[in-house]
């Protein structure tokens, strides 16, 4: 048998271990700057309660999929797959595949926020006085030739770091630091944030239900948010899952990943648009732009225009750093787990094998939107194929197949022991649970899937 056995695997020291590494692996930079201002986009709190909605029929169902398959198998996504059934293999090695493509371009952009929080901390961030100023210098560094590539291979080194510890003392321990951090700095910015006068109006942007604005293509974004938010589809949650000890709750633990998931992106949003509002970055009736314009142009024209601006921005790039590096460990892991045991490699020779990878394609990336921009892929940058490939392609149809194989093909007893499910009484819970991985999350999927291809 490949790689370890099951004596000898690393195990979670604890359930509240289980918890934070799993929404570490959850939380990341989508959550702060893509929800919030989806949410205000789209009827606030109207958009909020059908995320969360979303998030019971379509996130929870394939998370305890995946956590089941992997504390079933207690291997990596490939050898679970294996492990349950061989001729679904090709599930696993997706993956693996979608987590090494999401790491080249995504440490690419965790290094933009290392950069950006050291020179917050330097105070250069602070020397200029309009948006207009901070996209030009965004854009110039963007396309530098090497600082954006040497920013990302710091990242690189720093996740390296973490995992070639290994899973109690590098993974474990990192979590049980930097999630508490992460809160930490995300209701202090949030307090602030509401303490600034008139931040009522951003209040009210990110939290008003407005049910006008929710309309067939509002329920697809929520739908996909929900998704991808919970990392299902690129094998985090298996090969975490297979560190879980026995007496993990998986059903719980699901529950509380996507509770602390959603409380995040809320916070986030509580630090950044009342602030924003207040400082009049936003009128009433504009639409704040997500993604790297938000965090890179707009809110550093925030910080300038206000008290403690060079603090406030320090703090607020440490919190960016700090989810990014949550999500780099959990991808990281992803394919260091799968080198370690399918390939038979020591745990440090298949974590410097992935870092030396991932040095070589998040160059690529970085690279690929200044001096090798004419390089292209069906006329995308490298940066944005890997992009556009996992997130519209590869991830969709990962989770569909396992909707697929957790409610179809994996053996019930097993499903009824990792989820705890014992007696008739209780068998109603393992019913509907199979019902939505077999018909409700397929369909949802395929329509996320064809929607994110513009057939829809």
């Amino acid at each position: 048998m490949k790689g370890e056995t099951d004596e000898s695997r690393a195990t979670l020291g604890s359930r509240l271990s289980a918890v934070l590494v799993a929404a570490g692996s959850a939380v990341g930079l989508g959550n702060i700057w893509r929800f919030p201002a989806m949410a205000g986009d789209n009827g606030g709190g109207a958009f909020l309660l059908l995320y969360i909605l979303c998030v019971i029929v379509l996130g929870l169902p394939l998370m305890l999929a995946e956590f089941s398959v992997g504390r079933a198998s207690r291997r990596n996504a490939v050898g679970a797959y294996r492990k349950l059934d061989r001729r679904w293999s090709f599930l696993g090695y997706n993956s693996v595949l979608v987590a090494f493509l999401i790491l080249g371009f995504y440490y690419v952009v965790s290094g933009w926020t290392l950069e950006y929080f050291v020179h917050s901390v330097t105070g250069t961030i602070g020397r200029y006085d309009t948006p207009d100023a901070y996209r030009g210098i965004f854009e110039n560094f963007r396309i530098h030739p090497w600082r954006p590539t040497v920013y990302a291979w710091i990242f690189v080194l720093i996740t390296h770091g973490v995992i070639a510890l290994g899973v109690r003392r590098g993974i474990e321990r990192s979590a049980k630091f930097l999630m508490p951090l992460l809160f930490v700095v995300l209701v202090v910015l949030a307090g602030h944030s509401l303490l600034m006068p008139d931040s009522d109006e951003g209040v009210r942007f990110l939290l008003r239900p407005d049910f006008s604005k929710v309309t067939p293509r509002t329920v697809l974004a929520a739908l996909g948010q929900a998704f991808f938010s919970l990392s299902i589809g690129m094998g985090c949650m298996i090969t975490y899952a297979s560190y879980f000890n026995k007496e993990t709750d998986l059903r719980r633990t699901a529950v509380n990943v996507a509770v602390l998931d959603t409380v995040v992106a809320l916070l986030a949003g509580l630090a950044i648009f009342p602030a924003a509002y207040s400082a009049g970055i936003f009128s009433s009736a504009e639409v704040p732009t997500a993604g790297p314009d938000l965090v890179f142009i707009t809110l550093p024209a925030l910080f300038n225009s206000m008290a403690w601006g060079g603090l406030w921005a320090a703090v607020f790039f440490l919190l960016l750093v700090v989810a990014a590096l949550t999500s780099t460990l959990s991808l990281h892991e992803v394919v260091t787990a799968y080198l370690h045991e399918e390939w038979c490699m020591s745990r440090k020779g298949a974590a410097g094998l992935t870092t030396v990878s991932m040095l070589f394609l998040s160059a690529l990336a970085s690279l690929s939107l200044g001096m090798l921009s004419d390089w292209r892929i069906c006329g995308l940058t490298i940066f944005d194929s890997l992009d556009f490939l996992t997130a519209n392609i590869l991830m969709p149809v990962g989770g569909l197949l396992t909707s697929i194989f957790v409610g179809w093909r994996f053996e019930r007893r097993l499903l009824r022991r990792e989820l705890g499910i014992r007696g008739r009484q209780r068998s109603g819970r393992l019913t509907f649970l199979l019902f939505m991985l077999r018909w409700v999350c397929p369909v949802i999927l395929l329509a996320v899937f064809l929607d994110n291809l513009g057939l829809l």
